[in-house]
């Protein structure tokens, strides 16, 4: 058993897809093959499952995948005490929310591949707010970066960077745009456009409610994009983070609504798991995510 086929491993139970991890490795997809199969063959047992083109673990691969991390993590910590000025590498899995993913990353990404070129980094997305603490528990994930009410966990180190704004916004037209203050009760009878389940969204919907507004219809979207344009194409009114609509509300294609109605206590959060080991390549990126996003904020 080789260190090599760990980390083929790890990748491929990360992916489950082995095109994909010959890719992220830059190996042949007939290499990657080979050594899972080889990696099999002396642990006696199938570690994926093959169904038809799809793979998945098995009972044993998921089992399997605790002890590779384990010694995954030992290894590269290893390296990191016995050498000097050892330049960080190696991979981490990183879950971003929409907004980050969006709207942040492009330039947290250039600065950090720049500075840290062999580092690579997956960002995984699409992760529920209830599930990302699992997740960094398992070393599925090493860190993640996400807008939500404040995290209290005994088992999570969290570090809060910057408030998000959340704000209403509507078509420029719309007759709410020229109102001095908008209230909850004002959108009774009026269409919304939300997001899937998230902090701010339940936020906004728990203030309709206790106010007694009562929506014409709710559109749920999956893609922040997505709603924006339905709130350009007048469709509807939304709740979205302010950093997503800044460049249409100066160009004047939406409005920002008066609104007086609960806050959203949002904040832009770092969160890793208080067991995890501060890797060269995890403190980068912590550090680089830190600079680039505070530095956004001031200006």
């Amino acid at each position: 058993m080789e260190l090599k086929q760990l980390m083929i491993f790890q990748t491929a139970a990360q992916e489950l897809n082995f095109t994909r991890t010959a890719q992220i490795l830059c190996l042949a997809q007939s290499s990657i093959t080979t050594q899972i199969k080889s990696l099999e063959e002396e642990l006696g047992i199938p570690l994926f499952e093959r169904l038809g083109k799809r793979v998945i673990l098995s009972e044993a691969g998921h089992r399997f995948k605790a002890y590779a991390d384990k010694i995954l993590e030992v290894a590269e910590e290893s390296k990191v005490i016995v050498g000097a000025n050892v330049e960080p590498n190696g991979a981490l899995t990183i879950c971003a929310s929409g907004t980050q993913c969006t709207y942040r990353l492009p330039s947290l990404l250039s600065q950090f591949q720049t500075r840290f070129p062999k580092v690579q980094l997956v960002f995984r997305s699409g992760i529920s707010e209830a599930d990302f603490g699992g997740l960094l528990a398992k070393g599925s994930l090493d860190a993640v970066l996400i807008s939500m009410t404040p995290i209290i966990s005994e088992n999570l180190i969290v570090e809060a960077l910057v408030p998000e704004p959340i704000v209403i916004v509507s078509h420029p037209d719309h007759f709410l745009a020229h109102k001095p203050e908008v209230t909850p009760l004002d959108l009774n009878g009026q269409p919304l456009l939300v997001t899937e389940e998230c902090d701010y969204r339940r936020i906004f919907e728990e203030s309709l409610t206790e106010a007694g507004a009562k929506p014409l219809s709710k559109l749920e979207f999956g893609d922040i994009e997505a709603i924006k344009k339905c709130v350009i194409a007048g469709i509807g009114i939304a709740a979205l983070p302010k950093i997503a609509v800044e460049a249409e509300v100066n160009q004047g294609r939406m409005v920002i609504l008066k609104w007086i109605g609960s806050d959203f206590p949002i904040i832009t959060q770092l969160v890793w798991h208080k067991d995890k080991w501060m890797s060269p390549a995890l403190r980068a990126f912590l550090d680089v995510t830190r600079e680039v996003i505070l530095k956004d904020h001031r200006l």
